[in-house]
């Protein structure tokens, strides 16, 4: 009968020297020895990736995307391989692979592909064999044999995807703070960190700003109903279960945005501009109609992409920040939200409204007093049980 299984992840910062990596090690180790089998999936080691970034464009200002997946894939393969050999010097047998090795096919959009299959007869087979499995993140092969890269968080997809492949217990992401917290403990000092979450929540906290857990792992996770445990690479704890259905609080999260636009433009040219906006890819945008114009809400770095094709059509433009109230209720309470910021002399320039969450548009200078004044007003104040509030380091 085979044993449970778990599936580890650990981030750039927690491999980010050969000290750390064998901190991550005897990690690895006290999880085996409690009887599991281990399946342990590695970033780049912290800065990797971005001085590999930096090397292609010394060559070439827009680097060509297959030799750039084919470059950036090796920072994964620096630190499973240094991984690996820190657990055989401790005398528990691993073997490290690629994403190739590992048999993740993914389709053939370069920089940003989708795990389409995981042949896992190879992982099986060493892990038969008692052996801790180290995966490469980030990476796969597509049909053609062309490496490949995840994009943004690929490192958290790959995990969470092999968990799911191999029917694992839960798929746990050791990163630089120990649980999901109902806000950015680097802005609000007294943000509770959740025992548990559920899924919608956490889906949104992720699609809304909150950077613990990437979208497309979440995503996964949810759909294919594999537990989630977000832990500390860097102190002892139980961290935060994502887990269930059901959320358990009227409002349990506050997510940030900043570095975020709004475009000003006349309706008559909403049309070309969306043409404009697909063709550069730039998906994550949302229109705001007023009678006389639209405003175009998105990233800042996307929209200097997008005004050098739509200057011409351009009314106005302002930089703003985003505070997102997630919840069952959140909705419901927005007009508590406005009066609070206006009683701190914040201005709400506008709301969107989702399912489980509505988001306040507010001047960028703004947004930490922001946060906290209604973190306060309603998570801390709601009477919800909690396990922990405290302030962290962030590493």
């Amino acid at each position: 009968m085979k044993r449970p299984l778990i599936v580890q992840k650990f981030g750039g910062t927690s491999v980010g020297s050969v000290e750390r990596i064998r901190n991550v090690a005897e990690q690895v180790i006290r999880a085996k020895q409690t009887g599991k089998q281990v399946v342990v999936v590695v970033s780049a080691m912290s800065g990797e990736t971005n001085r590999l970034v930096d090397l292609a464009k010394q060559v070439d200002s827009v680097p060509n995307a297959r030799e750039l997946d084919v470059l950036l894939a090796a920072g994964e393969q620096v630190s499973m391989a240094l991984l690996s050999m820190a657990l055989n010097k401790l005398g528990h047998a691993a073997v490290s692979l690629t994403g190739a090795q590992a048999q993740i096919t993914t389709n053939s959009r370069h920089n940003n592909a989708t795990i389409s299959h995981v042949d896992t007869s190879v992982i099986d087979q060493y892990l038969d064999q008692d052996k801790i499995v180290i995966v490469a993140g980030f990476q796969g092969v597509n049909e053609s044999g062309d490496i490949t890269t995840l994009g943004r968080g690929g490192s958290d997809t790959t995990a969470v995807t092999l968990a799911g492949v191999l029917n694992a217990e839960e798929c746990q992401i050791y990163t630089d703070v120990d649980g999901v917290y109902s806000c950015d403990p680097r802005v609000v000092t007294n943000a509770v960190k959740w025992p548990e979450i559920d899924f919608p929540t956490m889906h949104e906290m992720a699609r809304k700003g909150a950077k613990v857990l990437h979208l497309p792992c979440v995503s996964y996770a949810w759909q294919h109903q594999v537990p989630l445990r977000v832990l500390s690479s860097f102190e002892s704890g139980h961290g935060t279960l994502v887990v269930g259905e059901q959320a358990k609080a009227q409002v349990q999260g506050v997510a940030l945005r900043k570095q975020m636009r709004l475009l000003k433009i006349a309706k008559s040219h909403v049309d070309v501009v969306d043409k404009q906006k697909e063709m550069l890819g730039v998906d994550e945008a949302e229109w705001l109609h007023d009678e006389h114009f639209s405003q175009l809400l998105l990233k800042s770095d996307c929209s200097d992409r997008l005004k050098l094709v739509i200057e011409n059509k351009l009314v106005a433009e302002q930089d703003v920040a985003l505070i997102t109230m997630i919840g069952v209720e959140a909705i419901a309470q927005a007009s508590q939200y406005q009066q609070l910021l206006n009683h701190s002399d914040i201005s709400v320039l506008h709301f969107c409204e989702d399912k489980h969450s509505i988001t306040l548009v507010i001047e960028p200078e703004a947004i930490d007093k922001a946060a906290v004044v209604l973190h306060d007003n309603t998570i801390i104040t709601s009477g919800t049980v909690v396990e922990d509030v405290k302030q962290v380091h962030l590493g």
